[in-house]
């Protein structure tokens, strides 16, 4: 494990930095909001709390569902890429490429209003939770597989060399491996993938985005809103950057 660089600054150095920059934005900010010509009322967000709250926790929800759907799939695919049989590596190779080459939106609008129309599915909730957790296991899948791309060949020499069979050299000796590596990378895909919950609201999924469009429209406010709408989402994200930050430096040593 490398030793800590000898610039890295102590805890409370660092706190005391944190603290000033936080001082520093914050005068910023109000000194860029002060300039606005713009009547805030704030009123209407106070009002309507409850329904911001329920649709925070909707999207917590949402997310949490997706990031395990796409977990378990993007490990799919990752299996699918690996696998020997040509169709299967093709199929696979193409699922992770159409659905990384095409932008959410799109895949929100098609999946729902055209796919799950055509399939008589009629559950935003559900079908917003799997394109959400679909569309991230794309990217998933080319951690996962940079991961266990990253194990040396004399360890797979070395399963072999004991007797283990191909599920066994998976179980014991690629996926512990490779779970501490994509773990950084994993966690920084989760993040985004909360963020991009914000776009469900297009198909008809009440979650936090769209309650405030509907707090904003009711209380005929246009800005008061969003900004507790980024506090809401700065709550959940800063402390999975930072993990995923932890577990970089962590796991850096690993080759």
């Amino acid at each position: 494990m490398p030793a800590k660089s000898a610039s890295t600054p102590s805890t409370p150095r660092r706190a005391l930095y944190a603290l000033a920059l936080l001082i520093l934005v914050s005068k910023v900010f109000y000194a860029l909001f002060s300039a606005v010509e713009y009547r805030w009322n704030w009123s209407g967000v106070w009002q309507y709390r409850t329904q911001f709250g329920i649709g925070w926790l909707i999207t917590l929800g949402v997310s949490l569902a997706a990031m395990l759907v796409s977990v378990l799939f993007g490990f799919v695919l990752m299996l699918g890429n690996r696998a020997r049989w040509a169709p299967v590596r093709m199929l696979s190779s193409g699922v992770v490429e159409i659905v990384r080459g095409s932008p959410l939106l799109v895949q929100l609008l098609i999946g729902y209003y055209i796919v799950a129309n055509a399939l008589r599915i009629d559950q935003p909730l559900l079908v917003g939770l799997l394109l959400l957790g679909a569309f991230h296991a794309a990217y998933l899948a080319e951690i996962f597989r940079g991961a266990v791309e990253s194990i040396g060949a004399s360890q797979l020499e070395a399963a072999r060399a004991v007797g283990f069979n191909i599920q066994q050299t998976y179980r014991f000796v690629i996926i512990p491996q490779a779970l501490r590596r994509a773990l950084p990378g994993t966690t920084g895909q989760l993040v985004s993938l909360l963020k991009d919950s914000s776009l469900l609201s297009v198909i008809g999924i009440e979650e936090l985005v769209q309650k405030v469009k509907i707090m904003n429209s009711a209380s005929y406010t246009a800005l008061e809103g969003y900004i507790p709408l980024a506090i809401a989402y700065l709550i959940v994200t800063l402390p999975l950057s930072h993990l995923a930050r932890r577990l970089e430096g962590r796991f850096a040593y690993e080759t």
